[in-house]
């Protein structure tokens, strides 16, 4: 089911629901340039599990509204957080990839505050690299012009993500794209999501986003992609200093798209962590 948030600057914000009312909440965020649907079978796991699980097309993405200032910059991603969760009423626990981990980040650990049950952090800490985080930008920078087909831009994909098999069948490719007045496919997110600078992955203050990590007392998981080449084994390393009481879980085989990548294995780790830390309903 498909329902709709208010964000900062009363923007509409889209989510899919699934599982029971009365379970757990889980908010579920995106990385830039991706959409709700990115978390489709993670959502469905902790469905089963017993937990509410709410994936949400950040702002400027997906079929949620775009930013008419084109503010995208982390604190706006950080304050929807915040109007989503007051709107949801009870305590939520979040889970961001990339972009949606340092909004959460921000969210649980500054003020105002939210009431936040658990952190899960699916490739992200404070420190990332810097190539890491220029290639990103440079694969999403590529393709403004869009795309003649949904097959055309899943080659454009595969050779970005060297590291998947090529699906037999790109139809599904379809629900991350967009249809222009002149019939070519482009991503389906605001141009000015990257044609700014001001953009949350860009902006995003290392040391401030420690301290709010300090701030946020909640239990907390980080989940890194063995082959990422965003988060380093030694910038793991780091953040176990700066939270040693954080969880950890690498994914072997799983590049920067944690999920998309090795899905089973990781929504079976987060499921187990919310399980134990916060409880989920199994069964229901």
């Amino acid at each position: 089911m498909s329902i709709r948030f208010r964000g900062s600057e009363d923007l509409a914000l889209t989510a899919d629901v699934d599982g029971p009312w009365g379970g757990p909440a889980v908010l579920l965020l995106h990385g830039g340039g991706q959409t709700r649907h990115a978390w489709r079978k993670a959502a469905s796991a902790l469905a089963a599990a017993g937990f509410l699980a709410v994936s949400v097309d950040q702002r400027g993405h997906g079929d949620s509204d775009w930013s008419p200032s084109a503010d995208y910059r982390i604190d706006a991603y950080a304050d929807d957080v915040r109007e989503i969760c007051r709107q949801v009423g009870r305590p939520v626990s979040l889970i961001g990839a990339s972009l949606g981990g340092l909004c959460s980040i921000l969210a649980a650990g500054e003020e105002p505050d939210i009431d936040c049950a658990a952190l899960v952090l699916v490739d992200v800490t404070p420190r990332l690299s810097v190539e890491g985080r220029r290639n990103v930008l440079a694969f999403m920078g590529a393709h403004i012009g869009g795309f003649e087909s949904v097959d055309a831009a899943a080659a454009a994909v595969s050779g970005y993500l060297k590291h998947r098999p090529k699906p037999a069948d790109a139809s599904g490719l379809r629900k991350n794209l967009r249809e222009g007045s002149d019939g070519r496919l482009y991503w389906h997110w605001d141009p000015s999501f990257i044609g700014s600078r001001r953009i949350g992955v860009e902006d995003a203050d290392a040391d401030r986003l420690e301290r709010a990590l300090l701030g946020a007392q909640v239990p907390t998981l980080l989940v890194r992609g063995g082959i990422s080449d965003l988060v380093s084994e030694e910038h793991v390393e780091h953040f176990r200093r700066v939270v040693p009481e954080a969880e950890y879980v690498n994914v072997p085989g799983a590049a920067h798209m944690v999920a998309g990548d090795s899905n089973d294995v990781f929504a079976a780790s987060v499921v187990e962590f919310l399980t134990r830390r916060v409880g989920g309903r199994r069964g229901v």
